[in-house]
């Protein structure tokens, strides 16, 4: 057994935690398809039947309403979970693969096996979904997990944890709560495997940490999402989905448009389109957005004082803001908020903005949109619209990312078909469907010798002029 020393009392109750989820990672491991198919029928008859407990604890960390954290927290985690269950006898089945012909006499196939003891260490912004959709692929692939949601929203973190402890014994499925002291506890173990969502200056500190034991991990990280408004876009539909993109849990969307880079020509056009479908959403009948049941806060004070920081910096630095109401530090108000007159020596393009605040950058030529996007760290997501197929491939020819939406913002996290995740600075390793799957699996690669004797034998020493005379051939043919 790995020895940890000089810990604290606390971090003694997670390593004993941890070692009896290791003890039991064998059982877990031999579980059929069946079997864990009826684990995630347990958590999803447990959504439903407590899915206003749900909805009420995602109102107390961001009063949120109902149907947002309906559609954003309990109906993307179903139909993940339910993809899962449709196609998990298949992701589990060993998967033959060819043999070359100097290998003649072999079979060989893909085993997907669990990594044991995983950890999942879930963020504050879509709390319910972050937590449970990663453990539902970790399950899927048979590891016990240790989950740490974020003590920020603290109500779904409360809410998880008794759902786990009704749903799973303590050696299977196990939730810790507290700050960063438990998070550093935690990654002083031997996990087989640590999902990670959150910032990218944290998913550094988390892989420093998986370094030690050499721990794979998945990072689902952030950035600079970028839209890229082509000269013909159509800007009624364009706005219509940036404002939902963009404002949807008050903007605290790690795939959120973060800036619009838009043709000079039409700025003044998109800015006046996009103030009006913000009123159309969250302010129809004239009143100020802060009364609408539709628009959440930011989860807490801190937070607050950064985007207001973020604001007040680019207004020293000759920004233009158009602010759709007042802020208000008491609930935590800020409103959907339009900055144009926009540079790179502003904090609002220098960080990930991770709130309903939107600026606006113009360019003459795509080229010059391309040279901000690549001064950048490689997006998580990236949003194109226009109608000309050939600037769309354009903009895929000159950019990466994570992943990329045209026409339309954020709907590719809801696809399973499609990875998730980032690349390079904004994440590591995919997520969702098969790709979550494999995430927590170990594609252990299995050869079979069917007849007892394979070419291979005839270059065995001692060597002589008929193994020579193989190899040779080998060299020249296969």
């Amino acid at each position: 057994m790995d020895t940890i020393i000089d810990l604290s009392p606390s971090e003694l109750k997670i390593e004993d935690i941890f070692i009896q989820l290791r003890n039991n990672a064998k059982n877990i491991k031999d579980t059929n398809a069946k079997e864990r198919i009826q684990k995630l029928e347990k958590i999803e008859q447990y959504i439903l039947k407590y899915r206003e407990d749900i909805q009420k604890a995602v109102y107390n960390d961001f009063r949120k309403s109902p149907t947002e954290a309906d559609t954003t927290e309990i109906l993307s985690t179903l139909g993940l979970l339910r993809h899962a269950k449709r196609n998990l006898r298949k992701w589990m089945k060993p998967r033959k693969v060819g043999s070359p012909l100097n290998m003649l006499g072999t079979s060989s196939y893909i085993l997907p096996e669990p990594k044991g003891v995983c950890l999942i260490i879930a963020p504050w912004n879509y709390p319910f979904y972050l937590a449970i959709t990663p453990l539902v692929y970790a399950i899927a692939a048979g590891n016990t997990v240790m989950i740490k949601p974020s003590e920020i929203s603290n109500h779904t973190a409360t809410f998880i944890q008794t759902m786990m402890d009704d749903l799973f014994p303590s050696d299977e499925v196990k939730v810790v709560q507290g700050g960063v002291d438990v998070s550093t506890a935690l990654l002083k173990l031997k996990f087989n495997h640590i999902f990670f969502t959150g910032s990218p200056q944290v998913g550094k500190i988390v892989m420093r940490a998986a370094v030690e034991h050499l721990t794979s991990v998945t990072l689902e990280l952030g950035g600079k999402s970028p839209a890229v408004i082509c000269e013909d876009a159509d800007l009624k539909d364009t706005t219509d989905k940036m404002t939902w993109g963009k404002f949807i849990n008050a903007g605290q969307t790690c795939i959120a448009p973060d800036y619009v880079l838009i043709p000079k020509s039409r700025k003044e056009e998109f800015i006046e389109q996009m103030s009006n479908t913000i009123n159309e959403f969250y302010s129809p009948n004239g009143e100020v957005v802060s009364v609408s049941e539709d628009f959440c806060r930011i989860i807490n004070h801190n937070h607050f004082n950064r985007l207001k920081s973020i604001i007040e910096d680019a207004a020293d630095k000759g920004a233009t803001i158009i602010m759709n109401g007042e802020m208000d530090e008491n609930t935590k108000f800020i409103p959907p908020t339009i900055v144009t007159n926009v540079s790179n020596d502003m904090k609002i393009m220098q960080e990930e903005i991770f709130g309903p605040i939107l600026p606006v950058m113009e360019y003459e030529q795509l080229e010059d949109a391309f040279n901000i996007i690549e001064e950048k760290e490689k997006p998580l997501a990236l949003y194109i619209f226009g109608k000309n197929k050939k600037l769309i491939r354009k903009v895929l020819n000159n950019t990466t990312a994570g992943g990329t939406c045209i026409n339309e913002t954020i709907l590719h996290i809801n696809n399973p078909e499609l990875p998730f995740g980032g690349v390079n600075n904004s994440g590591i390793g995919k997520s969702h469907g098969k790709f979550g799957f494999d995430g927590f699996s170990n594609q252990r690669a299995v050869l079979k010798n069917r007849i007892g004797m394979t070419t291979i034998k005839t270059i065995y020493p001692p060597y002589g002029n008929l193994a020579k005379k193989l190899t040779d051939l080998m060299i020249k043919y296969f």
